[in-house]
C-alpha cells in the first residue's frame, strides 16, 4: 500500500497534540482589533480545539504528524 501524503496546507494550520486532540489558531485576530471588545480579543488568543468529527477528517490528511 502506498504512503499517504501530508496535506501541506493543513499542516501549517493545525497541530495534533500528544493526546490526539486537534488545535488551531482562531480566525479574526489579524487586524481591525480596535472595535472588538477586550473579552473577545482575550478569548481569540487561546487556541481552539476541533470537535471529534472534524478532528477525524484532519487526522486522515495529516497521517504522520
Amino acid at each position: 500500500m502506498p504512503k499517504v501524503k501530508t496535506h501541506k496546507g493543513l499542516k501549517k494550520r493545525f497541530k495534533i497534540t500528544a493526546r490526539g486532540k486537534v488545535v488551531h489558531r482562531r480566525a479574526g485576530k489579524s487586524h481591525l482589533m480596535s472595535h472588538k471588545s477586550g473579552k473577545r480579543v482575550r478569548q481569540l488568543r487561546r487556541p481552539a480545539r476541533l470537535n471529534s468529527t472534524q478532528a477525524a477528517l484532519v487526522k486522515t490528511l495529516l497521517p504522520y504528524e
